[in-house]
C-alpha cells in the first residue's frame, strides 16, 4: 500500500492481490489516512489484479466509518476490480471512477 496527498485528498493505492491476507493492510492504510483529517480519500485499485470479497468488505467498512463530510472514492477499471464492485453493488454505495484524475476532479465539482 502507498499513500500520497494531493491537496487535501489522500490517495491510498493498492497493488497486486487484495484478499483475506492483504485486506487488513488496506484497512489499516485507509484508517491511517482517515485519522489525518483529509477532505477525502481515494482508494486507487488501478494496479490490483484480484479483488476478493475481503477487500470489498474493507471498502464498505471504510465508507461507513468515514467521518461526516469526508468522502471515500474508488478508482477501479476493468474486470479484476470494477466488475466485481458493480456486481455486488458496492459501486452503488461508494463513488467509483475509472481514473485517478476523474476521482480527484469529483472533489472539486
Amino acid at each position: 500500500m502507498s499513500e500520497r496527498w494531493i491537496d487535501q485528498v489522500v490517495v491510498v493505492a493498492a497493488a497486486g492481490v487484495v484478499d483475506m491476507i492483504t485486506a487488513p493492510d488496506l484497512e489499516e492504510a485507509i484508517k491511517g489516512a482517515l485519522a489525518k483529517s483529509p477532505q477525502g480519500v481515494v482508494v486507487d485499485l488501478t494496479d490490483v489484479e484480484f479483488l476478493a470479497s475481503a477487500g470489498m468488505g474493507v471498502l464498505v467498512a471504510a465508507h461507513d466509518a468515514a467521518p461526516e463530510g469526508v468522502t471515500i472514492r474508488i478508482v477501479a477499471e476493468g474486470p479484476a476490480t470494477s466488475r466485481p464492485l458493480k456486481l455486488v453493488g458496492i459501486a452503488d454505495i461508494v463513488p467509483m471512477h475509472a481514473t485517478l484524475d476523474e476521482a480527484l476532479a469529483a472533489f472539486s465539482a
